[in-house]
């Protein structure tokens, strides 16, 4: 039986799991590696650690399955997009820590390239907001504030990637420095229009084009893997970062399909066919995937604090112990009794992009308990969602009845049940939660002939379970409390 290996490598762990042919998990290995604030706003990971937990896991995903490097097919690898690794090319050693998506050091930067008059064109070439989300900046910070890095970077000695290079470098020991479109399509540097590297952008931002990965399909052979990583030659032929792998892993391959991953943030994607759509609703065009020659692209929404800010009950308040605690200590309460939670840490995303915004919890009254709280924390992730979801819908004029969801908070089914609500749409959840990963999969198996085309793939996905809409919330209220709520998260962010 063909196995493939998904490497899953995310913002706050290194994931492998290993997948047959029926789209089955056969094994599953994580780690986390630590997580490094040098400043506020500030978010940077020691690439080495993420190099080192991502080899170890596969390794260990391969043993817990009873299989060697033989077995495996192909490798998949799909990553925490826009964060951003500059290296030595001879010593393969970073010159710098890894910047983070979630990073807002460039903010300032961002605020002058809108003042200069530049947004529309930055937007109009590579379908996104300017914003120190994405990596452009990163790397411009590094060649700035790393002692000799920009003499290096003119000299052709550094190599810039995403994370999906960083892993390909580093498992070809140095063979490929390659990327996939969709990862391409996040930095901030790419045109999605004309599928290049784009020369007035890298002029604009004065990054030397020496620096840049070679662009790939996001299902071909990128290299095999080198002999002292595994003791056989594994194609690498699937890659995609995280939200483009899971809106295919979701079988959303049609136009008009919409997925919700929820994870550290939360990220809607729609499948918008094989046109792109420049957003008049503050969202992000990107490209879903390609296979063969034909590209597909996706309208997305990226909210920065979803699960996120049930970390935050756990860790900062010590109201739950587990994440898992919270649905049961939301339910003790009907309703969060007037509360509203802005999750703004790290500023607002998608459609307000206000990246001075600040968390504010208003209507508390001496009644609220930490019931109310969680019950709004909960919340707080279904209102952003009709946020980006209505934005969508007006960008594509296309109404959106059904919403796939996938990753960790969708085991809470209070949650669920909140966004069936809120959105007056039907919540479905996949059987296999780790779309993600098997979307990467799916992406090599295809480049490997495991699967010989996407319709033979959709025949796997499955329904673990719908949530259907109430009809008697009043969401209309509970919305219009949002909008309030989210004015007062703007407005504690004005001097």
């Amino acid at each position: 039986m063909p196995y493939i290996l998904a490497l899953d490598q995310g913002t706050t762990s290194s994931r492998a799991i290993i997948f047959d042919e029926h789209g089955a998990i056969v094994s599953l290995a994580q780690k986390e590696f630590q997580q490094i604030y040098p400043k506020p706003g500030w978010v940077e990971h020691n690439p080495r650690d993420i190099w080192s937990t991502q080899v170890a896991v596969a390794a260990e995903a391969i043993v817990k399955a009873n299989l060697q490097s033989k077995n495996i097919n192909a490798i998949g690898i799909t990553n925490q997009r826009e964060t951003t690794v500059v290296w030595d090319r001879k010593t393969g050693e970073p010159v710098h820590n890894a910047i983070v998506w979630q990073d807002r050091r460039t903010a300032e930067f961002c605020d002058q390239l809108r003042a200069q008059g530049h947004a529309d064109m930055i937007q109009q070439k590579t379908g996104l907001i300017v914003d120190a989300y994405f990596s452009a900046t990163k790397v411009r910070w590094i060649l700035d504030n790393v002692k000799g890095a920009r003499e290096r970077a003119n000299a052709g000695e550094l190599a810039f990637g995403t994370i999906d290079s960083w892993l390909i470098w580093n498992l070809t020991s140095g063979k490929v420095h390659a990327t996939d479109v969709t990862n391409a399509s996040r930095t901030m540097l790419y045109n999605i229009h004309d599928l290049q590297w784009d020369d007035e952008l890298l002029k604009l931002l004065d990054i030397p084009a020496s620096m840049l990965p070679e662009v790939k399909n996001s299902s071909e052979v990128f290299g095999h893997t080198a002999h002292q990583i595994f003791t056989a030659d594994i194609p690498i032929a699937g890659v995609a970062g995280d939200q483009q792998a899971a809106l295919f892993g979701q079988m959303c391959t049609q136009k008009g399909m919409v997925k919700n991953t929820y994870g550290t943030g939360c990220f809607m994607l729609m499948n918008i066919g094989d046109q792109p759509i420049v957003s008049k609703n503050n969202l992000v065009t990107t490209i879903a995937w390609k296979i063969g020659d034909k590209v597909q692209y996706a309208l997305e929404g990226s909210i920065f604090i979803g699960g996120a800010v049930v970390q935050w009950l756990r860790d900062g308040l010590g109201i739950i112990r587990s994440s898992g605690d919270v649905e049961a200590l939301a339910k003790k309460v009907p309703d969060t009794g007037g509360v509203y939670l802005v999750p703004a840490f790290a500023g607002l995303g998608a459609p307000h992009w206000n990246q001075y915004a600040r968390g504010t919890m208003v209507g508390i009254t001496r009644g609220t308990e930490a019931a109310h709280i969680a019950r709004a924390a909960l919340e707080s992730i279904a209102f952003q969602t009709i946020d980006v979801l209505k934005a969508m819908e007006a960008d594509a004029g296309l109404p959106i009845k059904e919403l796939r969801v996938d990753g960790g908070a969708t085991s809470n089914n209070l949650l669920m049940q909140i966004q069936a609500d809120i959105l007056q749409a039907t919540v479905v959840r996949p059987e296999i939660t780790e779309v993600t990963a098997i979307g990467a999969a799916y992406l090599a198996g295809l480049a490997t002939n495991v699967w010989k085309s996407p319709e033979e793939i959709q025949k796997q996905w499955k329904i673990n379970r719908s949530f259907e809409a109430d009809s008697k919330v009043d969401t209309a209220s509970m919305i219009k409390g949002w909008n309030r709520a989210i004015k007062a998260a703007k407005a504690w962010a004005e001097d």
